[in-house]
């Protein structure tokens, strides 16, 4: 498993659009081969700014069946007009919570 973290900051006073428009575009990612989850949680200390938590099963998921396909434009299309300047994407993988036994 992947998780994506997406940062998000949006011009203020737009939040609210910014989150109907993630609700109208949320399904683009759900209905993608390999995502596991979504979710979207926006900052208490500053509200403009928004996280994107999509599980992946692996990053090909993201990369070939998100990204280099018609998607990425649709979702784009629906949030990029809310942009404060442009996301910031990484991956990542879970740390095991105990060694792994030899």
């Amino acid at each position: 498993m992947v998780l994506e973290i997406c940062t998000m900051e949006v011009r203020a006073d737009s939040e609210d659009a910014f989150a109907a428009a993630y609700r109208q575009a949320r399904p683009i990612l759900t209905g993608t081969p390999g995502c596991r989850s979504v979710r979207l949680t926006r900052g208490i200390e500053s509200p403009s700014r928004f996280y994107l938590l999509v599980e992946w099963d692996s990053l090909e998921s993201d990369e070939q069946g998100f990204r280099r396909t018609d998607r990425l434009p649709r979702w784009r299309a629906l949030l990029e007009q809310y942009y404060a300047s442009p996301p910031v994407v990484e991956h990542a993988n879970d740390v095991p919570s105990a060694p792994a036994r030899h």
